[in-house]
């Protein structure tokens, strides 16, 4: 409950500042004209079929993207000449603004699904990579030494030390990129579209309606903040000890 009591400050206090007129209400609706507005797109269906076409290319780019992080970030932790190889690299596209490559993907993949979802795989990838990499190298060698000496399977040693003990920073960058995933489809559904909630505020923009377009800005503001706290939940569920610490 305790949670609730500033969204409910801050919604009162945005319905005070627009009943005193102390903002113009036509460029800043009061919150309930925007309730009515997101009352309408839910009774019509646009906000619902709209939130599920960007919930889903969030998650295939989340997928994609964390895998990638993993498996990249496990080997050059691991292994200093991947390391020495990808790093550099990897340092160089890092600095990049991950918006700043949504043109380039239109221009390669066209407006279709594959531009929305590489330009996000691409986000997400590198603060997982990041964090998965500090998990690794944050090991302690006594772990590592420990295990050699009780077996030179390297594939062992990935799935019973290694993973283990970066997971609590894969999460972490996970996390992370669960908000990079958000605004990077919100983003690129801006760019080329039709459908989505960010083609949703770019029409809701073209016919000036300000009330639709905070209307599908909270509830993506919802679906980022459900999202992010189902996956605390569930790896708090499968791997409690790491929430733990």
């Amino acid at each position: 409950f305790i949670f609730i009591v500033p969204i409910l400050f801050v919604v009162l206090l945005w319905e005070i500042i627009c009943k005193l007129q102390l903002v113009n209400t036509s460029l800043f609706p009061s919150p309930w004209l925007v309730f009515q507005s997101m009352k309408k797109l839910l009774m019509d269906g646009t906000i619902i079929s709209d939130s599920k076409a960007s919930l889903l290319r969030v998650l295939i780019s989340l997928l994609l993207g964390s895998f990638l992080g993993i498996l990249v970030g496990l080997l050059t932790g691991r292994f200093k000449l991947f390391s020495l190889i990808f790093s550099p690299i990897g340092q160089i596209l890092r600095q990049f603004p991950p918006v700043a490559i949504i043109p380039f993907t239109i221009v390669w993949f066209g407006i279709d699904e594959g531009a929305k979802i590489f330009a996000t795989s691409f986000a997400v990838f590198f603060p997982v990579w990041i964090s998965t990499y500090t998990g690794v190298i944050n090991i302690p060698q006594i772990y590592l030494s420990s295990a050699s000496q009780f077996t030179k399977s390297q594939i062992t040693i990935f799935t019973k030390i290694i993973l283990p003990g970066a997971l609590p920073f894969i999460i972490s960058g996970i996390r992370t990129s669960i908000s990079v995933a958000f605004v990077m489809i919100f983003v690129s559904e801006l760019a080329g579209a039709s459908s989505g909630l960010g083609y949703r505020i770019s029409i809701s923009q073209s016919s000036y309606r300000m009330d639709d377009m905070m209307a599908v800005l909270i509830v993506l503001g919802i679906l980022g903040a459900s999202f992010d706290y189902l996956f605390l939940k569930i790896t708090t569920k499968i791997f409690p000890w790491i929430h733990q610490r």
